[in-house]
């Protein structure tokens, strides 16, 4: 069985507290969409909460978590909310990142803040999470899925290629400083040691829990009024 919880309005509908309720009784949690800019808002007996990446089923010995493609992967974030929960008392979550998610780079963020500021006062009120540039890259095939990360020869070919267009919109558009190739790739060696444990096949992981009528919630971000089609 799936069940799913979306939001029908601009976001906050409470949909965290019906998420969790309905993950007590799930035997996998999916976030299958967004990323770190909004959150859940989870109280229970380990104290109270603000998930951003994690799903709500982290809370549940029982429950298998799972970060779908459709997820905006900020590495960063995600290990230091995991480590968060954990510190906190929870026991240590099963948690599966799809190989296929796509990476928040480190310059989405910085691309983001410099846009706010050249809008001013015609700005969009951003939180500044890097997710507009992210999707624009995603959609511009020149983001990277986290599978990249472990190709050294792809991961060298994407950084070179994806560095080369970002200097020239620092440059011309923002007159900001650029971004320094090895700097970068560095710093992507780091955050791929650190998403290698979690790394699954969450599409044949799910196929398979499917088959086996494991009973699948799918937990959704935001809402439908900020959707670029129907909101």
């Amino acid at each position: 069985m799936v069940r799913a919880i979306v939001g029908a309005n601009w976001g906050d509908e409470g949909k965290g507290k019906i998420t969790d309720m309905l993950a007590e009784t799930s035997d996998i949690v999916v976030r299958f969409q967004g990323g770190a800019n909004a959150g859940h808002t989870i109280i229970n007996e380990y104290g109270r909460f603000s998930l951003h990446l994690m799903p709500s089923g982290v809370f549940y010995r029982h429950t298998t978590s799972v970060l779908g493609n459709g997820v905006a992967l900020d590495i960063e974030k995600f290990c230091a909310e995991l480590k968060s929960i954990v510190d906190a008392g929870v026991p240590t979550p099963k948690i599966l990142v799809s190989n296929r998610a796509q990476v928040m780079m480190p310059y989405h963020v910085l691309f983001d803040t410099l846009e706010e500021a050249r809008l001013a006062g015609k700005s969009y009120g951003s939180t500044k999470s890097g997710i507009a540039p992210f999707f624009s890259d995603k959609f511009a095939k020149i983001g990277l899925q986290v599978n990249e990360l472990f190709d050294e020869e792809v991961l060298e070919d994407r950084l070179h290629k994806v560095v080369e267009i970002k200097n020239a919109t620092l440059r011309e558009l923002y007159h900001a400083p650029e971004l320094k190739y090895e700097e970068l790739l560095e710093e992507m060696h780091r955050q791929r040691d650190m998403i290698a444990p979690y790394l699954a096949d969450t599409s044949k992981f799910l196929r398979e829990a499917l088959k086996e009528g494991k009973t699948v919630l799918l937990e959704g971000q935001l809402g439908t009024m900020k959707d670029p089609d129907h909101g």
